[in-house]
């Protein structure tokens, strides 16, 4: 095939081009988009005239390289696409797993006895996506047992629980699992006592 494409492209010249079809007519037989029945009548002129082999050669190679970037930028857009698509699936994945986690931070907060909070310390905020809670205890708390609960400013239970609190690094924490998600959006007080002792209390709002 290489020695016939050789021979088509010096040995029939045709330096008036007669009968030769317009430019148009080899483009659609280069690109395949004439009909075989139609481009039929072409061929043999195609086979026995070396300046339309040769424009013929070179619209067909253009089609290729034109087809191979169309080609290219589909699997181009359709990577970009995937990529988009999996780096927002990791972004709402990794935004919900922080949502779901927070911290409880009482470690520099005053301790306050029975329902009252301290005024003048700002209230604390916790998601109620929140499904995993750590509490840093106030300083110099010990480990042990605790009890944990949430309750409305008028003193309606919210969410109530135990769990066990470990020292580390002279800092007492407690891992608790919470269900927030039906309580309502406002003030309320968070409370942690150790078992049959008074409660302390601190202000949190849910959002």
């Amino acid at each position: 095939m290489d020695v016939l494409s050789r021979g088509l492209l010096k040995e029939y010249p045709n330096p008036d081009r007669v009968g030769c079809p317009g430019s148009d007519v080899l483009r659609r037989i280069a690109s395949r988009t004439m009909p075989l029945s139609e481009a039929d009548k072409w061929l043999d002129h195609l086979g026995s005239c070396s300046p339309c082999y040769r424009d013929f050669r070179q619209f067909q190679e253009a089609h290729r390289v034109r087809r191979k970037q169309t080609l290219l930028a589909i699997a181009a857009s359709v990577l970009i696409v995937a990529s988009l698509a999996g780096w927002a699936v990791f972004r709402n994945h990794k935004q919900s797993l922080i949502v779901q986690t927070a911290v409880l931070d009482l470690r520099n907060r005053s301790l306050s006895r029975g329902g009252e909070s301290n005024p003048v310390e700002p209230p604390l905020e916790i998601n109620r996506a929140v499904k995993h809670l750590t509490v840093y205890l106030p300083l110099g708390s010990a480990e042990g047992p605790y009890d944990m609960r949430i309750t409305t400013t008028e003193g309606s239970g919210v969410f109530a629980t135990s769990g066990v609190a470990s020292l580390k690094d002279g800092v007492s924490s407690i891992q608790v699992v919470v269900e927030l998600s039906s309580a309502p959006s406002g003030q309320c007080l968070f409370q942690v006592r150790r078992p049959d002792s008074d409660w302390h209390s601190y202000s949190v709002n849910l959002r």
